[in-house]
């Protein structure tokens, strides 16, 4: 199955190399855009410009495998025009207790679609303690799963994305990263115990100062068992405000998606 693009990515040096007809994109560009020698697709370049690439030629070649098997193989050879630095990424971050080994991808794959600018994946106190033996909880195939998600978005640039054992950890690499901006982001943590108020209300109030110009927020969810209460004081001692989305427990992936569109929503991005 081919996986839906609306935009072709590249690294910097594939831009300037044909492309192997096996390739997914190459897949994708022949068989579902139905394109030939001649014509255009939207392309970009990781983390860099978008535009449009233009195909030169397509050359097919019967190849043989080291095992000796026969098969179509080939290139395609194009060129790249730049025409813009690509849609930027919006200054949320998103700190996420490790979710179910089965909904990351789809999680992953909606935080690069909604455009935030970094995720953090942690355990925490409640987590399923067999999540942190998942094979998909790797940076790099985490990586993967963002570059999807961009893809899908028409995107060029990719959120980053750190992979940290506890909250403990991620808040303390939030703060010295917060060292390195010089300004504070507005720090938000859902939660359905200890609310002080809920996040639709908290933004209404705040809207002005959210979309003031150089204005971050960073989103906290907890696991699927939600935080703990020392998770709770931790939080609070490192100035989040517990919020919450409504009297429904919601999964990890649906509260993060739901949060991170009402934030955006109020930063006067969507």
């Amino acid at each position: 199955m081919i996986s839906p693009m609306n935009i072709c990515l590249f690294s910097p040096e594939e831009c300037h190399k044909p492309l192997d007809l096996r390739d997914e994109r190459a897949k994708h560009i022949i068989t579902v855009l139905h394109k030939k020698a001649g014509d255009s697709f939207c392309a970009g370049i990781i983390d860099g410009e978008a535009g449009t690439a233009t195909i030169e030629r397509i050359q097919e070649a019967e190849m043989t495998s080291p095992s000796g098997k026969s098969y179509k193989g080939g290139l395609m050879y194009f060129s790249f025009r730049p025409e813009n630095d690509g849609k930027p990424l919006y200054p949320l971050t998103m700190l996420i207790g490790f979710p179910r080994p089965i909904q990351l991808k789809r999680l992953l794959r909606d935080m690069a679609g909604l455009g935030v600018c970094s995720v953090y994946l942690c355990g925490t106190d409640l987590v399923e303690k067999s999540y942190l033996k998942s094979t998909l909880y790797d940076q790099a195939e985490c990586r993967k799963m963002l570059l999807e998600g961009t893809v899908q978005a028409a995107s060029s640039h990719v959120p980053t994305v750190k992979i940290l054992p506890s909250l403990d950890c991620a808040l303390k690499l939030l703060q010295e990263e917060e060292r390195l901006y010089g300004n504070s982001p507005l720090h938000l943590a859902m939660d359905n115990i200890r609310a002080e108020g809920s996040l639709s209300s908290f933004l209404r109030q705040r809207e002005s100062e959210l979309q003031e110009n150089g204005c971050r927020a960073v989103s906290a969810i907890g696991s699927e068992r939600g935080w703990s209460e020392r998770e709770r004081n931790l939080l609070e001692e490192n100035g989040f405000h517990l919020l919450g989305m409504g009297k429904r427990v919601l999964r990890t992936e649906s509260a993060a998606t739901v949060s991170a569109s009402l934030i955006l929503s109020a930063m006067g991005f969507l």
